[in-house]
């Protein structure tokens, strides 16, 4: 099935960043979508079908799969609630794909990986330094092997850092750079600001992920989305500025004790702790397998951040 066009059926589960602009992707091509997420929310488009349902009822998301061609993992919980979220949500929806004949195609991240010394590629080893990153190995391991089993198709499209249109919270380049720049406000950094780092823009994720589900060459192993060269985090804070006619940035690095002493009182930043070492070091993912097998590049830098000013200045005019 290389590069097909067939309409068919595919479930996401997660509205969030990621899911809803997948969601959002697929109809536009004509699709019919299923969208899962606990409060059955998401995008109010045509063709769009919002479920409440948690994603670790295994008979209730096998029932929302039948028929389709694939199902998305779109998952995220909590930080702090990926020891205990986690193992069943996934044992779920891979119990799921399983069970409707579905392609499994997974949202994951680079936790998987050892501190990297080198830009990463998808055959590195799986020796993560944190037990997020193990919690990872161990999802992709268990699908892997029910795929090299022949219980069900399975891939994973694994990104950086995410920024762009929807990204809030929990990016980095999310509320707390894009808004503050905007209004001329200090940027506090987790990390060193003037080391390499991979930035994947949302829409490329969503993207890469409607792609290794339509087509067959995808299945059976990992890949990397699409993404641009690395930019330090002040590198991108000051083209942003340049991009949307503000004032230079103002960027700080956050003490590591102060962290630490913000994590006491925030379960996000208190989970951050055992990531540090992506954001104190070059952190850089390589896309080159995906990009040369599916003919696709990542969205130019300027063009994303254009896009992500955008989208701030719209929502802050929404808000004022």
């Amino acid at each position: 099935m290389k590069g097909t066009t067939t309409m068919g059926k595919h479930v996401i589960a997660g509205a969030g960043q990621v899911g809803s602009q997948v969601a959002a992707l697929l109809t536009e091509r004509g699709h019919e979508v299923v969208l899962v997420s606990r409060s059955g929310s998401g995008p109010d488009l045509p063709g769009i079908r919002k479920v409440a349902a948690d994603a670790s009822d295994r008979e209730r998301m096998a029932a929302l799969t039948e028929g389709a061609d694939a199902l998305y993992n779109c998952v995220n919980p909590p930080y702090h609630r990926w020891a205990q979220d986690w193992p069943p949500m996934a044992e779920s929806l891979l119990g799921a794909a399983e069970a409707a004949g579905a392609g499994y195609v997974i949202l994951g991240n680079l936790y998987v990986y050892a501190a990297p010394g080198r830009p990463m590629r998808e055959d590195d080893p799986l020796t993560p330094p944190s037990a997020k990153g193990a919690i990872r190995v161990r999802m992709w391991r268990e699908a892997l092997a029910a795929h090299e089993a022949g219980r069900v198709r399975v891939t994973e499209v694994r990104g950086s850092d995410y920024f762009g249109p929807g990204c809030r919270d929990q990016s980095h380049m999310g509320d707390r750079l894009v808004p503050r720049l905007l209004t001329g406000k200090v940027i506090r950094y987790i990390g060193d600001p003037d080391q390499p780092h991979s930035w994947t823009y949302v829409p490329d994720v969503a993207r890469a992920l409607v792609t290794a589900a339509t087509d067959d060459r995808s299945w059976g192993r990992a890949w990397h989305v699409p993404t641009g060269p690395a930019m330090t985090y002040r590198a991108v804070a000051e083209r942003l500025c340049e991009l949307a006619g503000v004032p230079g940035p103002a960027v700080r690095t956050m003490p590591h004790w102060l962290l630490r002493t913000a994590g006491a009182f925030s379960p996000m930043l208190g989970e951050l702790e055992e990531l540090r070492y992506q954001f104190v070091r070059p952190f850089v993912l390589d896309s080159t397998d995906f990009q040369a097998t599916f003919g696709t590049a990542p969205t130019p830098m300027d063009e994303a951040l254009a896009e992500t000013i955008a989208w701030w200045r719209s929502l802050l005019d929404r808000a004022a």
